[in-house]
């Protein structure tokens, strides 16, 4: 949950008395988000995991992945609590099969623990062999949002759609889903796919360090979500490159000194400032191997109001800039092959937001940046990853500063009803950039809890 000192609302059910006034009047209580720790278990609970038919391959895969966590494998029919309910239905042949979705999650949810996790498993409709096979798995988007929005006590759910012959790509989507690093992501829908250029997956050795020997690259890393990143790149394994203006110079030195990193002052408009992270990356470091395109400014104003300059340089730090660094960062001797590219976007460039039409349009143009570099040939043939967050009402100093009421608003509009943490981007940001996340290219992951606003 968010700091006392900056939810009130949280500070008021943390006592006894607001917790009584909550009760009669029936408000939103929301639960104590399960968070990542190094030494914490995938899962503190057991699992349920189910299937349609004999054929169940990421069902076997995550009884695999979790009996190798020591992780308890629950009986159906008992009553016992489950932390995690898993249900592999890429068997669907049509809409009847749906059922087996209902048989198999409907008893459990009375089950669900506090931050509990349900995962729905099928496949890309857009590569169904039929319409009816089509139509099935098309409609657990809407099966998966729906039970998402049922759930409480913090717990989650979400669709994964994995590509035949992309089973053995999954083992990193699952952890992510099923561990502390997913808390503020639900009714979300992930796919899975190859690697682009034919390579198998490299696992890590170490999952508490899947980042381990990378050198990351962090734009906007002196304060906030940026900075947030930067931690937990470095808390994976990864060696920090923090980049921010010169104004930030001073904070931006503190993250890369407290992350054993280094800083690198550059304004991302800058016409070199693509070249100076690659010559400086390969100077220092002697490589790149993930960049995180996270500076963003806003100008917030009604369309009406908003004259050429502000308009203009909203458009050119939050996505222009990405467009030209991309160019060095993506040329000969830039980022290596199998690298991440990880985008920061925005819910408003999903569904909009008034007064933020150049802020949306600019965090709407990142989503399709993404969309299609992730499709382009040459990137794929470097097994190159190209992803994007989507953060939604994220405690943060900008959110803090908004008035009271609309702030209420913005953080219980969503399933979770509290508003997300800069961590919480931090670790889908991180989750992108595994090596073991190869086959999870060209997706849109919202990071808002759910949000009641936009798709």
């Amino acid at each position: 949950m968010a700091s006392l000192r900056n939810d009130p609302y949280a500070a008021l059910l943390s006592s006894p008395l607001g917790k009584r006034v909550v009760d009669s009047l029936g408000l939103p209580q929301p639960t104590k988000l399960r968070r990542y720790a190094v030494d914490a278990p995938v899962l503190d609970g057991a699992a349920l995991i189910g299937g349609l038919g004999e054929d169940t391959p990421i069902a076997d895969r995550a009884k695999a992945l979790l009996e190798t966590e020591g992780v308890e494998i629950g009986d159906p029919f008992d009553t016992l609590p489950v932390a995690a309910v898993i249900v592999d239905l890429t068997a669907m042949a049509g809409p009847a099969d749906l059922e087996r979705l209902r048989a198999v999650v409907a008893p459990s949810l009375k089950r669900l623990t506090s931050s509990g996790r349900v995962i729905v498993v099928g496949r890309p409709w857009e590569s169904a062999r039929t319409v009816e096979q089509a139509a099935a798995h098309r409609a657990l988007v809407g099966a998966t949002k729906s039970i998402a929005k049922e759930l409480r006590a913090g717990a989650t759910a979400n669709l994964v759609l994995v590509a035949e012959r992309a089973e053995d790509n999954v083992e990193a989507t699952l952890r992510f889903l099923l561990s502390g690093r997913s808390a503020y992501v639900s009714g979300q829908v992930i796919e899975v796919g190859g690697t682009g250029n034919g390579d198998s997956l490299l696992l890590p050795d170490d999952w508490t360090q899947p980042l381990a020997g990378k050198v990351a690259v962090v734009t906007g890393a002196a304060r906030g979500i940026g900075a947030a990143i930067a931690e937990v790149l470095a808390r994976d394994g990864a060696t920090i490159v923090a980049v921010d203006i010169p104004a930030a110079g001073q904070a931006l030195a503190g993250v890369a000194n407290r992350l054993h990193g280094t800083a690198l002052q550059a304004d991302v408009t800058a016409a070199d400032t693509g070249e100076r992270i690659v010559d400086h990356c390969h100077l220092r470091h002697g490589r790149l191997d993930i960049v995180v395109h996270n500076a963003g400014i806003t100008r917030d104003k009604l369309l009406a109001n908003t004259d050429e300059a502000r308009w203009a340089s909203v458009l050119d730090v939050n996505l222009l800039s990405i467009l030209r660094m991309n160019e060095a960062i993506l040329g000969e001797g830039g980022i290596s092959d199998h690298g991440h590219l990880v985008l920061v976007s925005s819910i408003a460039g999903i569904a909009g937001n008034r007064g933020q039409t150049s802020y949306g349009a600019s965090k709407s143009g990142v989503i399709g940046l993404t969309q299609a570099l992730s499709r382009d040939s040459a990137v794929q043939a470097r097994g190159i990853t190209v992803n994007a967050v989507a953060p939604g009402f994220i405690e943060t100093e900008m959110t803090g500063s908004i008035p009271f009421a609309t702030r209420e608003v913005g953080r219980r509009l969503n399933s979770l009803q509290q508003g997300g943490l800069p961590i919480d981007v931090a670790e889908t940001v991180a989750w992108f950039s595994q090596d073991a996340n190869a086959g999870v290219t060209g997706q849109v992951v919202r990071v808002c809890g759910q949000s009641l606003i936009g798709a």
